[in-house]
């Protein structure tokens, strides 16, 4: 077998059929039929199930190309690695929306004035999205605020922050207890595969404490003008509140029995090449204060 014959092989697998696959690879159907014609008979079993003119894959088919992809993205890795010696390739690197939002910009900034020659792609998405950019070996590196799941990621923490409740400055807090106010009240929240919404609910939720959902945003500057509105409540990084937090606009309040401290971590697939330029990134946010 050829890598030739697994990037056919994943090509009729992504595009769902060998005629879109054919078009993908600008060869002919004919030569698509041939190589799944090899594969199967090279390993003595069928890739694919064929009914009313579509294809589905057979158990040994998908167990095929969890290998397939794998030793696609180690090829790819591979060839970007030694192009990277000798041109210094741009490295891709991810962000959650709160590291996005605080500490980010300042690591690009750092990381270029170290190394002014070494180009980089950035990119901001929620934890989700990135964890499975990761998988797909869409990025190289994630800095991520939120859990992850998958095994096949490595990670480690690099630098310690605190969710604090959030409320508009005009609300006079003295005199109550932090949790009577948040019972029942009012929260804008991140969405859905976000890592600080994940870290708040279960929090509350063991707790056990009930909130109303009063709106769900996708960036975190739009939950703080809510609250600076007098909207409602949020539970936010302190880091990316400072500057509302700093000029007053919004105030920050701890309840007592509710931890919202978590680890930022720095994320990639255990088979990822980390490049020098990668391994030099990496060391700019370990060192980062």
């Amino acid at each position: 077998m050829t890598l030739r014959h697994f990037e056919i092989f994943a090509a009729v697998c992504r595009e769902e059929g060998m005629t879109r696959a054919a078009e993908a690879l600008h060869i002919s159907q004919p030569s698509i039929s041939q190589a799944i014609r090899e594969l199967e008979e090279h390993y003595g079993t069928p890739l694919f199930d064929r009914f009313d003119r579509r294809l589905y894959l057979t158990p040994a088919g998908k167990e095929l190309l969890r290998y397939v992809r794998h030793i696609l993205a180690l090829t790819r890795e591979s060839d970007a690695a030694m192009r990277g010696f000798a041109a210094g390739g741009p490295i891709s690197v991810g962000a959650t929306l709160s590291i996005g939002e605080s500490i980010f910009i300042p690591l690009l900034v750092a990381y270029a004035a170290a190394h002014p020659q070494q180009r980089v792609f950035s990119r901001v998405a929620n934890t989700a999205e990135l964890e499975q950019r990761l998988l797909k070996d869409d990025i190289d590196l994630a800095l991520i605020e939120g859990e992850i799941e998958a095994e096949a990621l490595q990670k480690t923490p690099f630098l310690r922050d605190e969710l604090v409740f959030l409320a508009p400055a005009a609300r006079h807090l003295i005199g109550q207890q932090p949790r009577e106010v948040i019972e029942g009240a009012p929260f804008f929240l991140r969405e859905e595969g976000s890592g600080t919404r994940a870290l708040f609910t279960a929090a509350m939720r063991e707790a056990g404490i009930s909130y109303e959902v009063r709106g769900v945003y996708n960036n975190s500057d739009s939950i703080l003008k809510a609250v600076r509105a007098g909207l409602g409540f949020a539970a936010l990084s302190r880091r990316v509140a400072g500057e509302m937090l700093a000029d007053g606009s919004v105030t920050a309040f701890a309840v007592p029995g509710i931890s919202l401290s978590r680890q930022f971590l720095l994320v990639w697939h255990q088979n990822k090449y980390l490049s020098p330029a990668l391994q030099q990134f990496i060391e700019i946010c370990q060192n980062f204060s």
